[in-house]
């Protein structure tokens, strides 16, 4: 597992040139429908276990949560799964929020 902060997640989906990643966001649907990054896929963090094989495990995946610490877990369960390419958003959409988007609501 890797991490990418907010900025360089900008970048990235920013990038023509790359392809996007998948951005799974883990937290509860509630917490999604205050404030999510924009294509993100919502798939509650104890779903993510039983729904593997909606998942391609060479797609480059970001994984989302609120602060970066339910992600890390999603993350580290995915790599031990199999998926090669999982980075984990550190501070999650808080930290996007705060640097990238400010107009985005925070809970």
């Amino acid at each position: 597992m890797q991490h990418i902060n907010a900025q360089h997640l900008q970048q990235w989906l920013a990038d023509d040139s790359r392809v996007a990643p998948l951005l799974l966001d883990v937290r509860e649907p509630w917490e999604y429908q205050i404030a999510h990054i924009s294509g993100a896929q919502l798939m509650p963090m104890h779903s993510v276990p039983s729904q593997l094989d909606k998942l391609d495990a060479q797609t480059e995946i970001v994984v989302i949560c609120h602060h970066g610490v339910r992600s890390m877990q999603i993350a580290r369960f995915l790599e031990y799964s199999g998926f090669e390419h999982v980075y984990n958003l550190q501070g999650g959409v808080d930290a996007w929020a705060q640097s990238v988007d400010k107009n985005m609501p925070t809970y």
